[in-house]
């Protein structure tokens, strides 16, 4: 009977000891990643994360592998979109030509991830390849594939998968990552794809997440690595788990492979959905239909990327792929500068005093003689008649610090005109708001770029800002200063009870419109300017309301509006002038959240530069000419707007920096490097792009090197940015011994400051700015400089950067009869300064040995006597 006992017991257990799987794993100090075999399919049946030696298990894992196939090239007829009661879309308006086209093509089938039909599948076998390398083979009828999985021994968070897959039919095939886990829709704390995407929620209005990255789009579209800023996709769980998927370098498009622009290629394909529309990141290689993606029965296709598995915030993993995986700050190494940024500004400086090629223009308006530029790009209603003035701070500032009499009395004066005239003077509804950004001449009125609205940015960008700006430089104008408090009277009244405003109002109906739209824009930003000028306590209490919700609808969601109508508002840089706003209402008010509000758009905003493909010496072909690839990179670069509908997609990024100081700052504040890398990124070695006789740099990457084009006015952007980095380097490098005041933002590209009109401090003395062609001459184009004087203290200042990460050594030599108009000087005594303030005694002469550290500081001061008959010996 025991015995019969024991037979019937094994017999009871053999078919669960028969159905027990096998279990493979992959582990570090950091991950670890078990699979299972259950039915003669390996599963991955467990993921556990390690941080600071607690181990925490990632819910929902799956390990299903995907692929697309398609016997037939895929239809590029668009999808059509329906609302929730079946009456079809129609988005955007058919006024919107720039982005129709875009539009369109984001809606087929590839993009909106409905062509050909999808395989789902198991491998059926593994193998194990040396310590730690698992090698998975799966097939079906279509294909087989064979996977390898091993950890990254310089990152144990990470692990890298090459997937082969050999066609067994004739057909496009596009392989995606596979689903290492899902996220449920609860569980979700953030999504993110750098330059499309990013949000804590899934989005159900499709358009408002798909066209204005307002939300995650709940289908599982996959988008384009043109605008993808970098080549990775991230979901962050409630948990505060992240898991990334990031490409291989190489795996995305080339922008200009050889000779031409290839912007438009299409390799890689992101998406934060997999193809059955569960959350979680994808990556998708080739794309169906694409370069790549035909194969013939036998043909391969492989695919290399990572996963990365942290318990940190989608911060952390995105900062991963940029530093360690792409290699964002090995470029400043690369880099070569013909021309610094200081002999840039004076070489534009001459292009906008001459009327001739700066297209300046003067006209009648009301009685009242207006200057602007002319503006050759899309106005609505203009027949190439428009005129537009772009940085009225940097052109105060210029005048004020190279004292020149052109500009102080043949444009200053006319473009205060043009700005007075620019505002609504009629007693009603708009009264105090603008009229409009540019003129046209011939039918002599002002209007909108894209339409007959007004919007309160508007009065923000184009009362508050450039007016408070040039208050600071003239304090006294009561007109201006009447002006200014129309238009803040304006923007507070048209604000909301909760704090928002509307995005526009019909200049007919008086009504609101866009509103399908909310106004995510830096809007508040106007009434802390109001407050500045008028210390009026409740536009500060207002601009306050404004920025809480802010916050509240912007910051902490992760959604944005931009600020160019011929897009329909995607966002743009008014995301990263958001930050700045944020830093200068934590200047006024000292409250910690808004520092950390900016901190948090900074952040934000850094997924809007590029950092693909690895800028490298290869040789290139532009317009003729022979390049090194890092010359005409656009890592480093910032969009207009990307997204689906951004220029970005057919233009490239932009060479407009004017980020790159407030980054500077971000870094003083947070001593995150990416900040400062991407700050030098945009700035330094520009050259291609720069136009050799103007100092002006192309407005889009595409162009190259063809200046201002139809912008004129661009190059006093360029002025204004360009000091505002240089001045934020010089505070960063001296440890804030030598810092000048700055004043308002300046619309509307972004969020770079104005200087000159109010003295600062060198080293504990008094200064004022100083700028002036021939003044000072430093042949090494990696020196960039700036000038500072005390006339009542008789001292003038030198104040040099080495721009690069090498040691640079060059002579200055100072023309002392340029330094006060119509005055010579002499010196007496001359120190150098070091960036610790250090103090050592020079001779007296005109040339001085500058020697450098890499990114280093250096401080000439000469305290000089006048004298009526000075000689440059």
């Amino acid at each position: 009977m025991k015995r019969i006992a024991v037979i019937v017991l094994l017999m009871m257990y053999l078919p669960v000891a028969a159905q027990q799987a096998t279990q493979v794993s992959l582990a570090t100090a950091a991950l670890q990643l078990h699979w299972k075999q259950f039915q003669e399919q390996w599963r991955l049946n467990s993921i556990v994360v390690n941080h600071q030696g607690s181990w925490q298990q990632l819910p929902h894992v799956n390990g299903e592998y995907t692929f697309l196939y398609a016997k037939e090239k895929p239809d590029t007829t668009p999808v059509a979109l329906y609302d929730k009661a079946g009456k079809q879309l129609h988005f955007p308006e058919p006024i919107y030509r720039y982005i129709l086209p875009l539009w369109e093509k984001a809606l087929q089938p590839v993009s909106m991830n409905t062509a050909g039909e999808a395989a789902y599948l198991y491998p059926s076998a593994v193998k194990k390849t040396g310590n730690q390398t698992l090698c998975f083979t799966a097939e079906n009828d279509k294909a087989s594939i064979i996977a390898t999985w091993q950890p990254d021994t310089a990152f144990p968070a990470d692990i890298l998968v090459k997937i082969s897959l050999q066609a067994k039919a004739a057909g496009y095939f596009s392989l995606a990552t596979p689903t290492l886990a899902t996220v449920p829709e609860k569980e979700l704390a953030w999504g993110g794809i750098p330059g499309y995407f990013q949000s804590n929620a899934i989005e159900k209005d499709f358009i408002k997440a798909y066209a204005y990255m307002q939300g995650i789009p709940d289908k599982p579209v996959i988008v384009r690595e043109r605008t993808a800023a970098t080549l990775a996709a991230f979901v962050s769980t409630r948990q505060h788990l992240t898991i990334g998927v990031i490409p291989a370098p190489g795996t995305g498009r080339d922008p200009w492979e050889h000779a031409v622009k290839t912007q438009d290629n299409w390799q890689t394909g992101l998406s934060l959905m997999n193809r059955k529309a569960s959350l979680t990141p994808t990556a998708y290689h080739p794309v169906l239909g694409e370069k790549g993606s035909f194969l013939e029965k036998g043909d391969t296709v492989t695919f290399s990327f990572r996963y990365t598995i942290r318990r940190a915030d989608w911060y952390t993993v995105f900062k991963h792929a940029v530093n360690d995986v792409y290699h964002f700050a090995d470029f400043l190494s690369l880099k070569k500068t013909r021309q610094s940024l200081s002999s840039r500004i004076l070489t534009m400086y001459q292009y906008l005093i001459n009327d001739s090629t700066s297209l300046w223009k003067r006209e009648q308006y009301n009685g009242v003689d207006i200057g602007a530029q002319a503006y050759l790009g899309g106005v609505y209603g203009a027949q190439k008649d428009a005129m537009k003035n772009a940085d009225y701070g940097a052109m105060w500032m210029l005048a004020a610090i190279t004292e020149d009499t052109v500009l102080q009395q043949t444009r200053l004066p006319y473009a205060r005109n043009f700005k007075l005239q620019q505002q609504d003077h009629n007693p009603g509804f708009f009264h105090g708001a603008t009229a409009g950004q540019y003129y046209l001449t011939k039918s002599k009125r002002f209007t909108e770029e894209w339409g007959p609205y007004t919007e309160p940015i508007g009065i923000t960008y184009y009362m508050l800002m450039d007016i408070g700006n040039l208050l600071l430089f003239q304090p006294g104008d009561t007109t201006l200063r009447k002006a200014l408090q129309a238009a803040a009277d304006k923007l507070l009244a048209w604000m909301d009870t909760d704090g928002h405003w509307e995005v526009a109002y019909d200049l007919t109906s008086g009504k609101p419109m866009f509103t399908d739209i909310a106004d995510l824009r830096p809007t508040f930003y106007g009434l802390l300017v109001a407050y500045n000028i008028l210390k009026d306590e409740k536009y500060l209490a207002a601009a306050r309301k404004g920025a809480d919700w802010y916050i509240r609808e912007a910051i902490q969601k992760g959604h944005f509006l931009g600020v160019c109508g011929d897009t329909r508002f995607v966002p743009d840089f008014a995301t990263g002038q958001s930050a700045q706003a944020f830093l200068h209402l934590y200047e006024t008010t000292r409250e910690e959240k808004y520092l950390r509000a900016a901190i948090r758009t900074a952040q934000l905003y850094t997924t809007s530069i590029y950092t693909h493909p690895i800028p490298s010496a290869q040789k290139k072909i532009v317009n003729g000419m022979a390049r090194q690839d890092w010359e005409i990179s656009q890592v480093g670069l910032s969009f207009e707007h990307g997204g689906t509908l951004g220029s970005a997609n057919q233009r490239g990024p932009i060479l407009l920096a004017s980020h790159a100081g407030m980054f500077v700052n971000m870094f003083m504040q947070t001593h995150d490097s990416l900040f400062l890398h991407m700050a030098r990124a945009a700035a330094l070695g520009r050259d291609a792009f720069v136009d050799t006789t103007t100092g002006v740099a192309s407005y889009y990457w595409d162009v190259m090197n063809k200046g201002a084009g139809p912008y004129p006015h661009h190059a006093w952007w360029q002025i204004g940015w360009i000091t505002d980095y240089l001045l934020a380097e010089i505070k960063l490098r001296s440890a804030g011994s030598v810092t000048f005041p700055h004043g308002f933002i300046t619309p509307k590209v972004g969020p770079h400051l104005t200087y000159g009109f109010a003295t600062g401090s060198v080293y504990g003395t008094p200064a004022k700015l100083l700028l002036k062609p021939g003044l000072i001459e430093i042949a090494n184009p990696y020196i960039d400089y700036y000038c500072a004087i005390n006339t009542a203290q008789k001292k003038l200042w030198l104040i040099s950067l080495n721009n690069d990460d090498d040691a640079q050594k060059s002579t200055v030599q100072i023309d002392y009869t340029k330094v006060i108009n119509h005055t010579g000087i002499k010196p007496v005594t001359v120190f150098g300064i070091s960036n610790r303030g250090e103090r050592t005694r020079l001779s007296t002469r005109n040339s001085f040995p500058l020697t450098l550290a890499p990114y280093g500081l250096q401080v000439i001061e000469i305290n000089y006597q006048l004298t009526e008959n000075a000689t440059t010996k």
